[in-house]
């Protein structure tokens, strides 16, 4: 497996990030990479360093937001979005370093969720990129 920094992938989250409001997530600590030849059933993942790794290197948390090019690179732009949203949903509230289960305390990261958070996203789109209504 190959892996390259995804910097189309990062200006896409940091974007997602800022319209939704997500100030939880430290931005900076948040890193996006491509992965090709992976050995993966997925569009994307949420990688984060364990507890014990970072007390020894004595760093704050890190995500890692893998895409898996095979799959995620041919998908449309909105559904790119939606795999983005979804793997952010999985970061908790307190920027641990631990990830968010897909079924979490009654509350789950699926299909359903995913879609109405993306319906907020593009909710927040201001007039100037919305097309004119003539």
């Amino acid at each position: 497996m190959k892996s390259e920094r995804a910097y189309d992938v990062q200006l896409m989250l940091n974007e997602i990030l800022e319209r939704l409001q997500m100030s939880h997530v430290i931005g900076p600590r948040l890193i996006c990479m491509r992965s090709y030849g992976a050995q993966a059933n997925a569009y994307a993942r949420i990688w984060s360093l364990p507890e014990i790794w970072r007390n020894a290197l004595e760093i704050n948390p890190f995500y890692i937001v893998e895409v898996v090019s095979e799959e995620y690179d041919k998908l449309p732009e909105e559904e790119k979005k939606k795999i983005l949203i979804h793997e952010l949903l999985h970061i908790p509230k307190k920027f641990t370093g631990g990830l968010v289960p897909h079924k979490n305390r009654g509350r789950r990261i699926d299909d359903k969720l995913v879609n109405e958070i993306y319906q907020k996203y593009l909710a927040t789109q201001s007039l100037h990129d919305k097309p004119s209504q003539k």
